[in-house]
């Protein structure tokens, strides 16, 4: 489900007061600063085009919301503040390059007087559990933003479809990929407009030639940061029970263990050949809930490490450590931070984000403690442990910051293009792939292979 758009109605050339920027920004200081870089860059350009300063919103600080990320929640403020006055609300992220001449010259081709959703385009190759198998006997036929090269709603749809949000919820509790949810909504089953393609959002890297006809381009990932952290200063924990110790922990130990400075496996069972810790905790068949807070406390206490940073897999979790210490090298463990692939749920309703456990959630220290010092637990032993710990989170006003480089599915359930683009730290799941192949193609480092065969003959000798 596609919108090929040939111009037949020109308006005259869009004006910068015509467009309000939403930077799809995070709480987080990091985040912070980049989307301010955003919004000064974009300001800029403005000065340099002669025109007046556009109005460039924050998402995080829309309002005291948390959930605003799921935009959604924000439209009905963005429609009634901004498009008395603007003809287009235009959403970016952190990494969405604007090329603002450009960008007003691909407004001025549409009929701001009618409904458009414009974006570049991305489709599912196959049906995925991401999307909840939607469109599964043609997925390719719906269309979806590619939110990292910009998307735009021109204000007639804003207004139709906060008034909507109202008194039509999305039907799903959960947010898993936004911006396949916020086309889906959009869409309302071909009531509502499809997505218009717009060439002039690329997804190319801003490094790349040949973009001169751009809008928008896509900055490469963490281009801001610093050193990576050590490796000393990640503790791992890893979720296990004695039914995997045979199938699942081999693995482990076959491809990410050996990356680690301090690991442990935590079980039901106490195994002294991986080793394994019996934290006291029953195993559950899902949620491990009790599991996980015996694990902060673990960590909490110092008694094991005093490393800053804490990272909490499953079994069946294939990570790149070495990538994750390059991504801490942007934060600060000083703050109370909580990283990972970001989900939420009951967000129309004033619900809670959190980091979904499959795809590793990635603690400060501080923020362990907060959470052990904020009163949280569990209702029940198997309750789960990434949406009780999200839950807590938003209570305690701390935020859940999201990176795309997290996965909780394989890396067959993503859009291929949106992996090429990014060097991803972690999948998750056994289900149907080669593990080892897996973790060998898509996270081990190219300069990686030959340590690991000095580290292998060390341990043989």
């Amino acid at each position: 489900i596609i919108t090929k758009f040939f111009p037949l109605f020109l308006s005259s050339v869009a004006e910068v007061q015509d467009v309000v920027f939403v930077i799809q920004s995070q709480k987080n200081s990091y985040h912070t600063h980049r989307a301010e870089q955003r919004r000064t860059e974009l300001l800029h350009q403005a000065q340099t085009l002669n025109q007046s300063s556009p109005d460039v919103v924050l998402l995080h600080k829309l309002s005291d919301y948390d959930g605003n990320w799921s935009i959604l929640p924000a439209l009905p403020r963005l429609a009634s503040q901004y498009c008395q006055t603007s003809l287009w609300i235009v959403f970016l992220e952190e990494e969405t390059n604007v090329n603002l001449h450009n960008l007003l010259q691909v407004l001025s081709k549409f009929n701001t007087r009618k409904e458009w959703f414009l974006g570049r385009p991305l489709h599912d190759d196959e049906p995925t559990i991401i999307h909840h198998y939607a469109f599964s006997e043609d997925p390719s036929s719906f269309s979806y933003p590619d939110f990292m090269a910009g998307w735009a709603l021109s204000c007639p749809l804003a207004k139709r479809t906060a008034e909507r949000v109202n008194y039509e919820p999305p039907k799903s509790d959960f947010t898993i990929d936004l911006q396949h949810e916020i086309a889906l909504y959009i869409w309302e089953e071909g009531r509502g407009p499809a997505l218009t393609v717009v060439n002039e959002f690329c997804s190319e890297l801003q490094s790349l030639s040949l973009t001169g006809d751009c809008a928008t381009t896509i900055n490469t990932f963490l281009s801001a940061c610093g050193n990576p952290v050590q490796k000393e200063d990640v503790f791992v924990a890893v979720k296990t029970c004695q039914r995997f110790h045979g199938d699942r922990v081999p693995l482990v130990k076959q491809t990410w263990e050996k990356d680690a400075a301090s690991l442990e496996y935590y079980s039901d069972f106490t195994d002294p050949y991986i080793p394994t810790i019996h934290l006291g905790v029953p195993n559950t068949e899902r949620g491990h809930c009790q599991k996980t807070f015996a694990i902060l406390k673990r960590f909490a206490s110092g008694v094991v490490t005093q490393a800053p940073w804490l990272l909490i897999v499953d079994d069946d979790t294939l990570i790149s450590l070495p990538r994750l210490w390059r991504l801490l090298g942007c934060y600060d463990p000083n703050e109370a931070v909580s990283v990972g692939e970001r989900y939420g749920y009951g967000l129309s309703r004033d619900g809670y984000s959190y980091i979904t456990g499959g795809g590793g959630m990635v603690f400060s220290r501080v923020a362990v403690q907060n959470i052990l010092a904020g009163g949280c637990g569990c209702h029940s032993s198997d309750a789960p442990d990434d949406m009780v710990l999200g839950m807590c989170l938003t209570t305690l006003g701390l935020p859940v910051t999201h990176s795309p480089l997290f996965h909780q599915a394989r890396p067959q359930d993503y859009v291929k293009e949106l992996l090429a683009r990014q060097s991803p730290i972690s999948f998750h799941k056994h289900w149907n792939i080669n593990p080892v192949a897996v973790y060998q193609h898509w996270l081990k480092e190219p300069n990686q292979r030959r340590a690991h065969s000095l580290t292998k003959t060390r341990e043989e000798l």
